[in-house]
């Protein structure tokens, strides 16, 4: 069974409350509970945090033994060249996600410190992007 770990960066935990205009209506759990039995086969594990050391210590935890990792960084894929570089440092394949096409958003938005070091970039398809991401590692 594939192991999948989904890691949340800052202000996503208020997915379903935040912005709903940009960012929906559905909280992450709601949305996690929906990709559990669409992928039955797949174990998803999920870990959010507004903390970037946070972020960069679960990717060092379970970057060397999970079959693929799916990120959402928030704000922190504009600015963390601290989570890039634990992304380079890990062997799992790591896909980033955006819920909103950040190139549709202000200009800050539009440079991704992770997007190198990633396998693949999925913008702009709602929470779909999260199962897009897993699609691409099976």
């Amino acid at each position: 069974m594939k192991r999948i770990q989904i890691i949340n960066g800052p202000n996503l935990n208020l997915l379903g409350k935040r912005e709903p205009s940009v960012y929906g209506n559905l909280s992450f759990e709601a949305y996690l509970e929906e990709l559990k039995k669409n992928f039955p086969g797949v174990e998803l594990f999920y870990f959010q945090s507004n903390v970037e050391g946070e972020l960069v210590n679960k990717l060092h935890e379970v970057g060397f033994e999970y079959d693929g990792i799916v990120i959402n960084a928030g704000a922190y894929t504009h600015t963390s060249i601290a989570i890039a570089d634990a992304i380079r440092s890990i062997t799992t394949p790591v896909v980033e996600v955006h819920i909103s096409n950040v190139f549709k958003r202000e200009s800050y938005r539009h440079h991704s410190y992770l997007s190198e070091a990633c396998k693949g970039c999925i913008v702009g398809f709602g929470l779909d992007s999260y199962r897009l991401a897993i699609e691409s590692f099976l």
